[in-house]
């Protein structure tokens, strides 16, 4: 069985004890995560669609751990002017474990 959930803008195809990495969410380690914006639940040829949401599912995850992914470098250069602007980012993340699709 599986299922597709929308957190932080994005869209993702989670299974049962998958972990997977989103956006930052404010919670503890240890929590519990319910992710009501599922928008679609499969499993076999069976679909069940949303429109845009499944009304009364839900997938459960456990919160694993926080942390910060690599340093992605941004340089801004024009060539012949004397100018180069450099500037880094590192996404605040969360690793979630997949515990039950209802």
């Amino acid at each position: 069985m599986y299922a597709i959930v929308v957190t932080g803008g994005k869209q993702y195809r989670v299974a049962k004890d998958q972990v997977i990495r989103v956006e930052k969410i404010e919670m503890g380690e240890g929590e519990t995560f319910n992710f009501d914006k599922v928008l679609l639940v499969g499993e076999g040829d069976q679909l069940k669609i949303g429109a845009p949401y499944l009304a009364g599912s839900k997938v459960v995850a456990q919160i694993m751990s926080h942390g910060r992914a690599d340093k992605v470098n941004i340089i801004k250069f024009r060539r012949r002017k004397h100018h180069m602007k450099h500037q880094g980012h590192r996404q605040h993340y969360t690793d979630l474990k997949i515990t039950s699709i209802e």
